[in-house]
């Protein structure tokens, strides 16, 4: 996929392309079309009244430093300009009325889409997590509790858990602070390991946009922030969805 998205994009890149000049796409107006402004990106995003399941809840599974956690981050939201993002099973379910652009989007009779941080369906075995978001300050905070299913050494998560943790915090921030769609690269240094059950809190900033490229970072850490589980860079390809047609 992110081949293909490279190769279409290079071909539209010729447009308005500097001598000597790297470019991928032609350069997005940060304030135009339908939901470039961070608050239409987060107003589309955050469904107020809808029907889906919003899997970023609390449930009988989440350990008591995630539960504090996570109050201390809603009390947040109410004054401090914090935003608990919901976490639906598909990311389709989060872009209602939108496609990829540029012709990736593909077609198959498969109704049951789950985004891969949200397969494992009984509460508490796979991933517990919460992303809360801050437009202005284009960071994000994730509470991210491993269940027995994400297990690789014994007794602790593995590394590929956090990972796709870290890029799962990454793509919802990268593309709320600027529509960022596509991972280019990560980079992780794991430091120390996580036991199953316990809480991890990733904390992620956008360092800078640069050649429609978003310039990310993260630390994952215990609570109390003694530990470090794992540091991580990462870029994401800047895309704008484009409308459904409604024929």
């Amino acid at each position: 996929m992110i081949r293909r998205c490279f190769q279409v994009a290079g071909r539209l890149g010729q447009h308005r392309v500097l001598p000597a000049v790297p470019q991928v796409l032609p350069r997005l107006n940060p304030t135009s079309a339908f939901g470039s402004s961070t608050d239409a990106l987060v107003s589309r995003f955050c469904l107020k009244k809808t029907d889906l399941k919003d899997y970023a809840l609390p449930n009988a599974s989440w350990c008591p430093d995630m539960l504090t956690l996570y109050q201390e981050f809603l009390e947040k939201t109410k004054t401090d300009g914090w935003i608990k993002l919901p976490s639906f099973k598909s990311n389709r379910d989060h872009i209602q009325g939108l496609k990829l652009p540029f012709g990736l989007a593909v077609a198959s009779d498969k109704s049951d889409w789950r985004i891969f941080t949200r397969c494992i369906q009984v509460e508490g075995q796979g991933y517990e997590y919460v992303i809360f978001f801050h437009p202005s300050k284009k960071k994000s905070i994730c509470l991210f509790q491993p269940g027995p299913y994400l297990e690789g050494a014994p007794g602790f998560a593995h590394g590929g858990s956090l990972a796709a943790m870290m890029d799962e915090t990454f793509s919802k921030t990268a593309y709320l602070a600027g529509e960022g769609l596509f991972t280019v690269s990560l980079n992780i240094r794991f430091k120390n390991l996580i036991p199953v059950g316990s809480l991890a809190v990733l904390k992620v900033d956008v360092e800078k946009v640069e050649d429609q490229k978003l310039y990310m970072s993260c630390i994952a850490q215990s609570r109390d922030q003694q530990t470090v589980y794992a540091k991580c860079s990462g870029v994401f390809l800047q895309l704008q969805l484009e409308e459904e047609s409604s024929q």
